[in-house]
């Protein structure tokens, strides 16, 4: 393997598939990643012929091209964390997913604990990087059941931009889904991932989410193809999308070996039990 241009170090071991550029960030300040023998730090750069290591094990550098971009879309239920492992033992997402050999899934954002729906995963760690940054404007669409008396000018504030601890944040689309006291639903729209964003726009109006459940992410709706609980491949054409969305080229999806095929299938066909949520009637909308 011939080496290249430097690059930054969380930006090589998320391409990797070890996990999200923050979390090997985050990985990185605590001291798990050496490179040629010292621990590294934030702001190192390395080539594809330096040794690294994670948690004491080798990494497998790989340049760009090398890298398998697959994507699957998974249907989250209420109670799963968005987490690989909780120390409290309660159910992750990860759990759920199709076994990889020599990869890892990467979640492409985050949904918090009662938060349902749509999370969409990549062994492509780039792809992954560049569908959550706030620079690519991906919108993301939410179903949401509100408590409380909802009026105009709650809805006006929330699309103008309210000011959260955080920061400014807005809704660029609001649209009423039908329902009325505590059954109200709402469809909206936001171009970022904060924690809890969709939650708290709300509660700065005096009102309070009572289901919330991520119906998009960019171009790509859930369906029925994975119910609650359950994951489907995306297509070729689903992927370039996502790829053109983030700015890359396209890459051919690599063919199943006929042992991760086996493999998948049996993970597919688990029983896996549980609640799914009702989905509000969704009125046909011209799209532009």
């Amino acid at each position: 393997m011939t080496d290249i241009q430097t690059e930054k170090l969380q930006k090589v071991l998320a391409r990797a598939g070890f996990g999200s550029r923050r979390e090997m960030e985050t990985a990185i300040s605590a001291g798990r990643v050496k490179v040629n023998g010292q621990v590294a730090t934030l702001g190192d750069r390395i080539g594809l012929r330096d040794r690294v290591l994670l948690d004491d094990r080798p990494v497998n550098l790989r340049g760009v091209e090398e890298v398998p971009r697959r994507v699957i879309m998974y249907n989250k239920p209420e109670g799963e964390l968005c987490t690989r492992k909780d120390p409290e033992g309660r159910r992750t997402v990860f759990e759920r997913l199709p076994r990889l050999k020599g990869e890892r899934w990467i979640a492409i954002g985050r949904l918090d604990i009662n938060t349902s729906g749509l999370l969409l995963f990549t062994t492509d760690g780039e792809l992954a990087n560049r569908l959550m940054h706030p620079s690519h404007q991906i919108e993301r669409e939410y179903a949401v059941r509100v408590m409380g008396d909802v009026q105009r000018e709650h809805v006006v504030n929330m699309v103008e931009g309210v000011m959260l601890e955080d920061g400014p944040a807005r809704f660029t689309d609001v649209q009423e889904f039908g329902g009325e006291g505590i059954n109200t639903w709402f469809h909206v729209v936001i171009m970022e991932g904060r924690n809890r964003e969709v939650r708290r726009l709300w509660e700065s109006q005096g009102l309070t989410v009572s289901r919330l459940k991520r119906v998009r992410y960019g171009n790509i709706f859930l369906d029925k193809r994975a119910k609650a609980g359950e994951w489907s491949e995306m297509t070729q054409e689903e992927i370039d999308e996502l790829s053109n969305m983030a700015g890359l080229e396209p890459r051919k999806v690599p063919e199943l070996t006929p042992d991760e095929k086996n493999r998948w299938s049996r993970d597919k066909h688990k029983r896996r039990p549980v609640t799914a949520m009702k989905k509000p009637k969704r009125p046909r909308r011209d799209e532009s």
